[in-house]
């Protein structure tokens, strides 16, 4: 039987430029959409963040404007309370790859703040990619990719094909001219990713050798989806 990491951020803000936190986590729908496509394959699941911290939902993606109403907010306030594997974290450092199939990042603002430059993550999603199993994330967690860059600016990831939330979205999203950084634009520059993006809030997965990414929430359970088929 497979067995699935979810590797989550542990952050409840995403600090702008002008300072703000803005009150965030992982999104909901991100995270749980794919948890229930692996377990309905059979698979196994466990969940590890920075220090272990059990991670946060971001409270707007519990609410009914991005659930459909409150019948969908409460059918994802359920699922996170039957979702118990991430409510009880490993360290990032505690993790032997060897005892997982794949490692799924889910998105929100959340990982903007704390896994760009989590050394960690960074070498966790390094050892990874070496192993040849499965990497997968979905809109901002492919930030967790900058966490990879070595000293002299190389990453393993340099020239691969992917997506996450692009600049247009961001725009939509309201926070792009408040933000200290845009995840578009630091993927290309500095990861010199081969980005690609779908129109905004459409779903859109890209498949690279071994890395799998989704661009934004309506993304989430097709990539989810495309890592089972490899699994297969």
């Amino acid at each position: 039987m497979a067995k699935i990491l979810f590797l989550v951020t542990a952050a409840t803000h995403w600090t702008l430029a002008d300072g703000f936190q803005q009150p965030a986590g992982f999104w909901a729908e991100e995270a749980l959409g794919p948890y229930a496509v692996f377990k309905e394959a059979g698979y196994d699941i466990a969940c590890a963040t920075p220090g272990g911290v059990p991670p946060t939902a971001d409270a707007l993606s519990l609410t009914p404007d991005f659930n459909g109403g409150e019948e969908g907010a409460e059918a994802m306030k359920k699922a996170l309370r039957e979702a118990t594997e991430l409510q009880h974290p490993m360290r990032i450092e505690d993790v032997n790859i060897d005892d997982y199939d794949a490692v799924f990042v889910p998105g929100g603002w959340g990982p903007m703040e704390d896994l760009p430059d989590n050394a960690a993550s960074g070498k966790l999603l390094t050892d990874w990619l070496a192993s040849g199993k499965p990497i997968s994330l979905v809109c901002h967690g492919p930030a967790a990719l900058l966490a990879t860059l070595d000293a002299d600016g190389n990453s393993p990831f340099h020239g691969y094909r992917l997506t996450g939330l692009s600049n247009a979205e961001e725009r939509q999203n309201g926070l792009a001219d408040r933000a200290k950084w845009l995840l578009q634009d630091r993927l290309v520059a500095e990861l010199g990713a081969d980005y690609r993006e779908s129109e905004p809030f459409t779903a859109h997965v890209e498949v690279d050798r071994t890395l799998f990414t989704g661009q934004n929430p309506y993304s989430a359970v097709p990539l989810a989806q495309e890592v089972v088929k490899a699994l297969s």
